[in-house]
């Protein structure tokens, strides 16, 4: 019940104004999010958060933060585990370095691209309010969405960096999109709208922010 009613207040649009424009002028700093656990160690993980300015991608903050995860891995629920150590990381930010505050958080995971279509990415945005866009380097299978030889044939018809094509469900809705993000390597990165984005913004952003296969605010 907590996800449905946090679901509804998910906005499915560009609400800023560098997202209305082709080079996102106006747009200066970029956050990246992610929770890596200790090899074997599924309680231990390393909460970081570090924010880039845009368009050089040079690193402005950075914060990373062990922390012990309590919540149990419930399939479609993660980020009830995961999200309380983000925010806080987001909040430690608006504290010591207001400034530095990101106008766009990306983040390693799924937003709309979930069972619920209420995924990590969706979670962040709505406690914190930024747009917020999820990155995700496998695909997770929902709304009929597999990873089957169709997949492979549409993967494959990624032939150069800034390919796309959209994951279309069984429902007939884009959940998110596949981005060739780089020409070194053949892997689509999973893109799906979290909170104040519309999805053809969130893959420009993305493809903007790599260097390499993954975002660069991720990457850091």
């Amino acid at each position: 019940s907590e996800q449905a009613r946090l679901r509804a207040g998910v906005v499915e649009a560009d609400t800023e104004e560098w997202q209305k424009d082709a080079s996102f002028a106006g747009l200066a700093r970029v956050g990246g999010l992610d929770l890596s656990y200790i090899k074997g160690d599924d309680a231990r993980a390393c909460a970081s958060l570090v924010v880039l300015s845009y368009p050089a991608l040079e690193v402005l903050y950075e914060d990373c933060c062990m922390v012990t995860v309590t919540a149990p891995y419930v399939a479609g629920f993660l980020a009830f585990r995961e999200v309380p150590f983000l925010v806080e990381a987001v909040q430690r930010l608006q504290q010591e370095e207001p400034r530095l505050k990101p106008q766009v958080l990306l983040v390693d995971g799924n937003g709309l691209l979930h069972p619920r279509g209420f995924g990590v990415a969706c979670h962040l945005g709505v406690l914190t309010d930024l747009p917020c866009i999820g990155v995700a380097k496998n695909l997770l299978q929902v709304d009929g969405l597999a990873r089957d030889e169709l997949h492979r044939e549409q993967i494959r018809s990624l032939q150069r960096e800034g390919d796309t094509f959209p994951l279309t469900g069984t429902s007939g809705r884009a959940r998110g999109m596949a981005l060739r993000s780089s020409n070194n390597s053949s892997k689509p990165l999973y893109i799906s709208v979290g909170h104040r984005v519309c999805l053809e913004t969130a893959v420009r952003l993305v493809k903007s922010c790599c260097r390499y296969r993954i975002p660069e605010p991720i990457r850091q």
